[in-house]
């Protein structure tokens, strides 16, 4: 606005001056003339910024504050509720630099939960904060759909919430600068999913975009029970056909519950369904396991007629406490003899299954194993005797003359569930194919069985691509 002094005129811009004719281009040149100052007396309001806002749940998002305080504290806060409907949430605190910025690539966090330069920190410490429910696990259920995480910027520094009314009565206290949305998927664009109910076999073949034929993989998890396909998911995601296969305490698999109903003629047809599909290179098959699924692919490589190019092992056992299954499955609910359980109702698996107190015709023979094996071990396994496991292996195969195929990467302070990267873990969780009251030790410190989890999978990758892509892959 401008204020001019012929009588007493307003006027709200130029062109008002034109009509009114207070100033005729000659002025208005005149008036122009000499130094300009412009005084702003309010500046942008905070900005928060998440690149890329939209990834798959392995990739590094960049979250940015600016316009923030010169100088001051600032808490950065996510929070996502999952499928069950609990809410997960946590909090880094910052000092923004003399710029007015938070970066989470650049800066340092110095408490809350998690400390340290960790760019994805806000997203694999997210913990549950429902006091109602407690032993909580994140699985993904619906890999159509994608895990929606709010982040906020605050002032202060502010503590993290532990129940609903804590977060009710802080809620009312903080300030909330910005916030942004952000979208986490197991699934690429393009990515096709498949059911499979043939031959009995129970699982979901995830195809990536494009014609193929692709490489494959077939995934196996442990005793969750139900089909898991998070993982299959985000392996076709990058790139290769991957079948989520289940195999215990799935609805679609008849018999007695608590047991191992499919034999090695359910693993034989699941893997000639995969061979026998058009988009799938039926000579570049290979198979990852985490927990029991580890045992799985190693009865599958050494008791089947298929030739597997390599295998993945995610801490797991290649023995069983019981007889090892052939068409009659196994007898889960007997190894409850052996479960250790400590004073708070905790149950680990890890003492009976250790390699020297299981028979030794429980036991299978990895010498006669043809294909490259990785092994990724948590050594705070608490689960399972992880890398007494593989140190058994390894002596077998040296026995054996087959060194070579063997490669193992362990991890100090991981524990057993090494998944996917920048995804929260549990150290102990209830085991849903249980009693509620049954609850697993997992596991592992926090940052680092994160560190391990973001370590861990470019190697997988790497691994699975170099055997099964490469043209002189045996």
């Amino acid at each position: 606005m401008m204020m001019m002094m012929r009588g007493t005129v307003r006027v709200r811009s130029f062109s008002e001056l034109f009509q009114k004719q207070i100033l005729c281009p000659r002025t208005l040149k005149k008036t122009l003339q000499g130094p300009v100052r412009w005084t702003a007396t309010c500046r942008p309001a905070p900005l928060l910024k998440a690149t890329p806002s939209r990834a798959l749940i392995d990739e590094l998002i960049t979250i940015e504050a600016h316009y923030l305080p010169q100088n001051t504290p600032v808490t950065m806060r996510a929070q996502m509720t999952c499928e069950d409907g609990y809410l997960w949430q946590s909090i880094a605190h910052f000092h923004s630099d003399e710029d007015g910025v938070v970066n989470l690539t650049k800066h340092s966090s110095v408490g809350g939960s998690y400390v340290g330069c960790k760019p994805m920190g806000l997203f694999w410490s997210l913990q549950h904060v429902t006091v109602e429910k407690q032993g909580i696990r994140l699985k993904k259920k619906d890999v159509e759909t994608p895990y929606t995480v709010e982040v906020s910027v605050l002032e202060g520094h502010i503590s993290p919430l532990n129940s609903s009314k804590d977060e009710q009565v802080s809620r009312t206290n903080e300030r909330e600068l910005a916030t942004v949305s952000i979208q986490r998927w197991y699934t690429a664009p393009g990515m096709r999913r498949l059911e499979i109910r043939q031959n009995r076999v129970v699982g979901t073949l995830f195809l990536p975009p494009g014609p193929g034929p692709f490489p494959a993989v077939i995934d196996l998890f442990g005793l969750v029970g139900g089909l898991v396909e998070y993982r299959a998911a985000l392996l076709a995601s990058h790139g290769l056909a991957c079948m989520a296969l289940s195999y215990f305490g799935h609805k679609d698999i008849p018999g007695p519950p608590k047991r191992l109903n499919v034999g090695d003629s359910y693993f034989k047809a699941a893997w000639q369904i995969l061979c026998d599909h058009p988009q799938v290179c039926e000579d570049r098959i290979a198979i990852i396991g985490i927990s029991f699924g580890v045992f799985i692919a190693l009865r599958i490589a050494t008791s089947l007629p298929v030739n597997p190019r390599c295998i993945v092992g995610i801490n797991g056992p290649f023995s069983s406490i019981n007889k090892i299954f052939g068409e009659d499955g196994e007898n889960i609910d007997e190894e409850q003899k052996q479960w250790y359980i400590n004073d708070q109702g905790y149950v680990s698996f890890r003492d009976f299954s250790l390699p020297c107190k299981v028979p030794p015709e429980n036991v299978i023979q990895v010498e006669k194993v043809r294909c490259p094996l990785l092994f990724i071990i948590g050594e705070d396994d608490l689960c399972c005797p992880s890398l007494e496991i593989t140190y058994e292996i390894e002596r077998r195969l040296r026995i054996a003359g087959k060194s070579h195929l063997f490669t193992r990467v362990s991890y100090p302070g991981a524990g057993h569930l090494i998944e996917p990267p920048h995804t929260p873990t549990s150290h102990s969780s209830t085991w849903a194919t249980q009693p509620t009251q049954t609850v697993i030790q997992w596991g592992g410190t926090l940052e680092q069985h994160a560190a391990a989890q973001e370590d861990s999978w470019p190697r997988i990758l790497t691994f699975l691509e170099s055997n099964l892509r490469k043209a002189d892959a045996a």
